[in-house]
């Protein structure tokens, strides 16, 4: 098949540039930094939301929104939130033809508007805890933009829940982090993360804790997935979100956030991708079967009804299916597209292979192709898209454990990031020693227990360190 892509080990930021482009993915906007998600990126993008929508519904949240717009006043209550935010504000100064009485933000994130909302909402410890969840676009003016990993505009959903106690906010930013996010990049994505806390100098802004998911990219370079914040008190103190006690005394909530977005399409396409193409996880995928015309025949039985049949089977079975019966396009070019497009399954049918009682099974994972009995296509595909869910998380799998390197001090984790992730012990990096990695372009990703629990601050002892390149 003839090669359409910059090969990903010559020139890996080109690869990523001309798969989105030539997958039909997403194409840059008008306005520096914007992106449009084309319908093949964007139909992925919808399977991701249908799967954390359910996920976050199961975890007792609610769908709310709120808006856009953001009086300024809002982000300044919270002085460490608006000074991590500031440098990326998109700021409205003018509407209407006239000069605002106060400037209003574009919304980097929707803390600081939750926070004034649940304020009114929450009078009573009856009230608590409330879990809200919403599915928006957010502004953050980006100066290296790079599609679906740093856009100034991009889609996400952003969690923002209010507890009576400390205790319940953290596991609750916890379960959202384990049970959603983990599961959903782990057993949908197939892209194999490490979850723990970020340190102090990668914390968000406004918040006591940060967990995170971090997977490693083809490049060797860590990707940050997706995260879950501890806000303790502060936003709950600058926006007076408090209750009344069963005791008959005002306390105020304890608050977390916590987002996915589609920076996770970007992770999906380094994580996975090939020389040829995406490669979609079957669970993933929108369309997880697609049955193509290879040249029709004469007469009733031929390989367009044949493949219609096996469509209609396919869908009886469960199975996303798409039919390709174009004949008037050349085969190559359609084959090449579905390789492009990630299509975890092909089935090809053909009158050579149809005068043999055949179709022909490809597996876009391997690149295997198996002439089939048209009876047996649709068990065939079953068992592929099963086997093929675990071998494209175990192949991520195996190429992070071989990029990464247990080391015993900074330098050498240093060195280590070159190529890809280094283990050290966090007691031999330290806040300077951290300062000094940021300086090389090394960050400390998530910080982690002897046994890979995730801890729940920084000063616990024995703790280990991700250090890694990032985007």
């Amino acid at each position: 098949m003839a090669r359409v892509l910059t090969p990903r080990a010559e020139d890996f930021p080109r690869w990523y540039q001309d798969l989105i482009a030539k997958a039909k993915l997403a194409d840059n906007g008008p306005v520096r930094g914007t992106m449009v998600i084309r319908p093949a990126g964007y139909a992925i993008w919808e399977r991701m939301q249908a799967e954390m929508d359910t996920r976050i519904k199961a975890a007792g949240a609610e769908n709310a929104y709120f808006p856009l717009f953001i009086p300024e006043s809002y982000l300044k209550r919270e002085a460490e939130h608006v000074e991590g935010f500031s440098p990326e504000l998109a700021v409205v100064t003018h509407g209407g033809g006239k000069q605002l009485a106060e400037p209003v933000v574009v919304r980097p994130t929707s803390e600081t508007v939750i926070g004034e909302f649940m304020a009114k909402w929450i009078d009573s410890y009856r009230d608590l805890p409330l879990l809200l969840n919403q599915w928006a676009n957010v502004v953050r003016w980006e100066l290296r933009p790079r599609v679906f990993l740093r856009t100034s505009e991009f889609l996400w959903q952003e969690g923002h829940t209010a507890h009576a106690t400390r205790e319940d906010a953290r596991a609750y930013a916890r379960k959202i982090l384990h049970e959603a996010y983990e599961d959903l990049m782990v057993n949908v994505l197939g892209i194999p993360v490490v979850v723990g806390l970020k340190t102090a100098r990668e914390r968000f802004a406004g918040a006591t804790a940060t967990y995170t998911c971090e997977g490693m990219m083809g490049d060797g370079k860590a990707l940050q997935l997706g995260t879950s914040h501890e806000l303790g008190q502060n936003f709950a103190k600058a926006f007076d979100i408090s209750y009344s006690s069963a005791e008959g005394g005002r306390e105020h909530a304890w608050t977390t956030s916590w987002g996915t977005s589609t920076r996770m399409l970007g992770g999906l396409i380094m994580a996975h991708g090939d020389d040829n193409g995406l490669r979609v996880p079957p669970r993933l995928a929108p369309v997880q079967a697609y049955v193509m015309v290879v040249k029709d025949g004469e007469g009733p039985g031929g390989p367009a009804e044949v493949a219609a049949t096996l469509c209609d089977a396919l869908r009886d079975a469960g199975v996303r299916v798409a039919l390709d019966d174009r004949t008037d396009t050349a085969f190559g070019r359609r084959a090449v597209d579905a390789e492009l497009r990630g299509y975890p399954v092909r089935v090809e049918v053909g009158p050579r292979d149809l005068a043999a009682g055949n179709a022909v099974v490809v597996r876009r994972t391997d690149g295997s192709k198996a002439p089939t009995p048209v009876a047996d296509v649709v068990g065939a595909v079953l068992a592929a898209l099963d086997a093929d869910q675990r071998a494209l998380h175990d192949q991520a799998l195996a190429f992070r454990q071989s990029r990464t390197t247990d080391v015993a001090t900074l330098a050498e984790a240093i060195e280590a990031a070159a190529t890809g992730w280094a283990r050290v012990p966090w007691s031999a990096v330290g806040v300077a020693g951290e300062a000094e990695a940021n300086g090389q372009g090394v960050t400390v990703r998530c910080l982690l227990r002897a046994d890979g629990s995730v801890p729940d601050t920084e000063d616990e002892p024995d703790l280990v360190a991700i250090l890694a390149r990032a985007y």
